[in-house]
C-alpha cells in the first residue's frame, strides 16, 4: 500500500504576501475607520475606503506594478485573503444576531411590525422591478433576468441594525421611543431581510425550476424550525456548561463554534454560510444563558480586526472608474433613488398607519434607510454567486455608504422637531390609553 504524498506547505513568497496584505488592508482600514468616526461617519465607510484605495479604482491606476504585486491575479492567492474576510463576516453576522433585542419588538410589536413591513415590502417591489428594468449589458454572464431582479430587490430592502444602534447611541436617542421603535422595526426587517436573502441565493445556485423553487422556500424554513426545536436545547447546554468557568475563554470558543456550525450547516444546503450564522447568533441570544461580559473579547476580535479586513476585501471589489461610463452612472443614481424613496415612503406610510405624526415617520424613515454592514454583505454573496457583476456590485457598495451617511444629519432635523414629553401621544403602546411606561436605554 504506497502512502499518499504530504500535502506542499504555502510556499515562502505567497505567505509573505499574504501577511502583508492583511498588514496593509487592517492598518488602512483602521486608521480611516477612526477617521471616518471622527467627522460623525460610520467606521464602515473608512473600512470600505481602504480596499478602494489599494484596489482597481486607484492604486492600480497610480501604481500598477505595486498593485500587482500586493494583489496578484492568482487566484490561490487571492483566496488566503477571501478566507479570513468570510471567517470575520461570518463571525460579525453571528454577533449581530446575538446582540438582536427581540424585548423591542415585543414592547412595540404592531407600531414595529407596520412601519417595519411597509419599510420593507415597498422597496423590495421597487428594486425588483428597477431589476428587471436595468441593461442586459449589467447583468453577469447567463443569469437569470428574474433572479437577478429578486436578488437587487433584496439588496433595497435591508436594513443595517448595527449602523442603526450606533447612529442613535452617539446622538443619545436610544433612551427616545422614536430610538426604541426604530431599532424594533429594524430586528424584524434583519431578520426578514437574511430570510430573504437565503432564498434568492438557493435560487441563484439550483436554477429557476418549480422544484428548486419549493426548496429555496423549505429549506430556510426547516432550518429555523430544526435550530429552535432541536439546536435551541443544545445551544443553552453548551452555554451553560460554558459558564460555569470563571475564564471567558469557554465561552467564546463555545459561541464561536456554534456560529461555525452554523455557517457550515446552511453552506451544505446552498442557502449561504451567512444565513446559518445569523440564525445560530440568534439561538445564542435567546438561550438565557448568553453572558454578554464574557463574549466582549469575541467582539472586540471581530469588530477590531476581522470586519475591518472584510470590509477592506469589499473595498478592493469596487471599481469607481466603472462610474464614468454614462450608463452606470445613470444606473447607480436611478437604483440610489429608488433605494432611498422606497425605505421612506415605506417606513411614513408604516408609521402614518401607527397614527405618528409627520416628523416621527421622518426619523423612522433615516434610521431604517441606514444599510451600512448588511448591504455590503448581501453584495458580496451576490458577486461571489456570480448574480452581481463588478459595476452592479459597486453601485449597491455605494447605496450601503449613501444611506448610512444620510442618516445622522436626517435623524438630527427630524428629532429636534419632536418634543420629547409629547412622545406619548405618538401611538406606540399598544393599548388604547397608550400608557407608555419610561424604558431602560438599549444596549447593542
Amino acid at each position: 500500500m504506497m502512502s499518499s504524498a504530504p500535502v506542499p506547505t504555502l510556499p515562502h513568497h505567497s505567505l509573505l504576501v499574504f501577511l502583508l496584505q492583511l498588514a496593509v488592508l487592517l492598518l488602512l482600514a483602521l486608521s480611516l475607520g477612526q477617521l471616518a468616526a471622527r467627522f460623525k461617519m460610520p467606521a464602515i465607510v473608512g473600512e470600505l475606503l481602504a480596499g478602494v484605495i489599494v484596489g482597481p479604482s486607484l492604486l492600480s491606476h497610480v501604481w500598477p506594478s505595486l498593485a500587482d504585486w500586493l494583489l496578484p491575479k492568482d487566484p490561490g492567492q487571492q483566496h488566503l485573503l477571501d478566507a479570513v474576510g468570510q471567517v470575520g463576516v461570518i463571525l460579525l453576522v453571528g454577533i449581530t444576531g446575538m446582540e438582536l433585542k427581540f424585548d423591542l419588538v415585543r414592547r412595540r410589536r404592531h407600531t414595529a411590525l407596520r412601519v417595519s413591513l411597509a419599510g420593507l415590502l415597498l422597496p423590495l417591489g421597487l428594486g425588483v422591478g428597477v431589476g428587471y428594468l436595468l441593461p442586459s449589458s449589467l447583468m453577469e454572464g447567463d443569469t437569470s433576468p428574474t433572479v437577478f431582479a429578486l436578488f437587487l430587490g433584496v439588496a433595497m430592502c435591508v436594513t443595517a441594525i448595527p449602523v442603526i444602534a450606533k447612529t442613535l447611541m452617539d446622538m443619545n436617542l436610544m433612551h427616545r421611543d422614536v430610538g426604541q421603535l426604530t431599532l424594533a422595526a429594524g430586528v424584524i426587517d434583519d431578520v426578514v431581510g437574511w430570510f430573504l436573502l437565503s432564498i434568492v441565493s438557493a435560487m441563484a445556485t439550483a436554477g429557476l425550476t418549480t422544484g428548486t423553487i419549493a426548496t429555496s422556500l423549505l429549506y430556510p424554513v426547516g432550518v429555523v424550525v430544526t435550530a429552535w426545536l432541536v439546536g435551541r436545547p443544545l445551544v443553552k447546554w453548551a452555554l451553560r456548561a460554558a459558564g460555569r468557568s470563571a475564564s471567558p475563554g469557554p465561552t467564546v470558543a463555545v459561541a464561536t463554534v456554534i456560529v461555525l456550525f452554523g455557517a457550515a450547516a446552511t453552506q451544505a444546503l446552498r442557502l449561504e454560510a451567512v444565513f446559518g450564522a445569523f440564525v445560530c447568533g440568534v439561538l445564542i441570544a435567546t438561550s438565557g444563558e448568553l453572558d454578554h461580559e464574557k463574549l466582549a473579547p469575541l467582539r472586540t476580535t471581530v469588530l477590531a480586526f476581522l470586519a475591518p479586513v472584510f470590509f477592506a476585501t469589499a473595498g478592493i471589489r469596487m471599481d469607481l472608474s466603472a462610474l464614468v461610463r454614462p450608463t452606470v452612472l445613470a444606473t447607480a443614481c436611478a437604483v440610489l433613488a429608488v433605494a432611498i424613496l422606497g425605505k421612506f415612503v415605506g417606513a411614513y406610510i408604516g408609521a402614518k398607519m401607527s397614527g405618528l405624526g409627520r416628523w416621527e415617520a421622518l426619523a423612522l424613515g433615516a434610521g431604517m434607510n441606514s444599510r451600512g454592514v448588511i448591504e455590503v454583505i448581501v453584495a458580496m454573496v451576490g458577486l461571489k454567486l456570480g448574480v452581481l457583476g463588478s459595476e452592479t456590485y459597486t453601485i449597491i457598495v455605494l447605496v450601503a455608504i449613501v444611506t448610512s451617511l444620510m442618516a445622522p444629519p436626517i435623524l438630527r432635523i427630524a428629532m429636534a422637531r419632536i418634543d420629547e414629553n409629547a412622545e406619548a401621544e405618538m401611538g406606540l403602546a399598544d393599548t388604547k390609553t397608550r400608557d407608555l411606561t419610561s424604558l431602560p436605554p438599549a444596549s447593542v
